[in-house]
């Protein structure tokens, strides 16, 4: 199959199931009812949640930073910034999350760096945020016993809830192990991986072979166990960002949990939102109305409301600050479009 092709039905099966998704998000919505619940909104908590919008950018590049500092002590953090914020844009608006290239070669660019070299540490990024967000969930589901009186979720959510916490704690400590394994013989693992890419078929072994080699390289910038621990913790310190991000805009439309109750949500939106649509439409729509009901009981048409509005100031402000920073920079957005592109290939 020639790449124009393969591209083609990739874009197809992403449209099928981002249409897919929405049609499941929209089925059965009373809008005059979701409008009116949408208008019920404290205008000072959601200016707050506004400003809150790129806390995550700013998290994420400090702990960018940290992990460049062996081979960039120097690193201006808001070039850090820029090249998130860009990468996110990206995401947003274009299909197959070209974004993940473009954070990467945008920061080698300014920095002067090797772009090959920083793309291994975004896939050591993504395999810490997934870390730390199953060990969040676990953690915070197996505590149970302890804050049970808060829990409001409906009855028929908590036997899956209890099975993916168990699978979310099983599956942070199976990482941990790899990570660690990985790190202790980084000499050897690029041997490890190429055996383990054996047992998939021809045409996506060169896949597997390429992550795992960029992982690899990724975890070269790791010069300790402290360091390697560190990175752990500033990933806890995104991810507890973005739930206090997601806290905060509930308040706003009087939505009253305890801030810890936000985490599984928060891991619904993430499953949801690494589908690679354009936008994270469809996905992220989907799950965060199936944990704004389940978890929280909120009537449907309130669920789809609020997720209208936070998918919405999500998109705004990011694309907004991402499209200052290419005025700024003198680029195009079809630029990085083919940044991504060119460096995937």
């Amino acid at each position: 199959m020639s790449s124009k092709r393969r591209r083609l039905v990739n874009y197809l099966v992403i449209g099928l199931i981002t249409i897919v998704f929405l049609w499941f998000f929209f089925k059965s919505v009373n809008w005059a009812d979701t409008w009116k619940y949408i208008k019920q909104v404290k205008p000072y908590l959601m200016v707050f949640t506004l400003f809150l919008v790129p806390l995550h950018l700013v998290t994420r590049s400090i702990r960018w930073k940290y992990l460049l500092r062996p081979v960039k002590g120097n690193l201006k953090i808001f070039n850090a910034i820029e090249a998130n914020t860009l990468g996110f844009t990206i995401n947003f608006i274009f299909p197959g999350r070209l974004g993940e290239v473009v954070r990467p070669v945008f920061l080698a660019r300014k920095e002067k760096l090797s772009a090959g070299y920083l793309i291994g540490t975004i896939v050591v990024e993504r395999t810490f945020d997934m870390f730390a967000m199953c060990f969040l969930l676990g953690t915070f589901l197996m505590a149970r016993p302890v804050y049970g009186s808060f829990y409001e979720a409906r009855p028929e959510a908590l036997p899956p809830l209890y099975f993916w916490g168990k699978v979310g704690l099983g599956l942070s400590v199976l990482l941990f192990i790899l990570i660690s394994l990985v790190y202790s013989l980084k000499g050897k693992a690029s041997r490890v991986i190429y055996s383990f890419s054996r047992i998939f078929p021809e045409r996506i072994r060169w896949r597997v072979q390429s992550f795992g080699l960029e992982f690899i390289e990724g975890l070269k910038f790791f010069q300790s166990w402290s360091r390697l621990f560190g990175y752990f913790g500033l990933s806890l310190v995104v991810w507890l960002g973005i739930c206090f991000f997601y806290w905060v805009f509930l308040l706003a439309y009087e939505v009253r949990i305890p801030f810890f109750l936000t985490i599984p949500y928060v891991f619904l939106t993430g499953v949801g939102a690494s589908i690679p649509t354009p936008g994270m439409a469809g996905g992220f729509d989907y799950f965060s109305k199936l944990g704004l009901t389940t978890l929280y009981s909120l009537e449907a048409n309130l669920a789809v409301g609020l997720t209208i509005v936070v998918h919405a100031i999500q998109l705004i402000v990011t694309c907004a600050l991402g499209y200052a920073i290419i005025f700024k920079n003198q680029l195009s957005l079809f630029q990085l479009r083919q940044l991504g592109k060119g460096s995937k290939s």
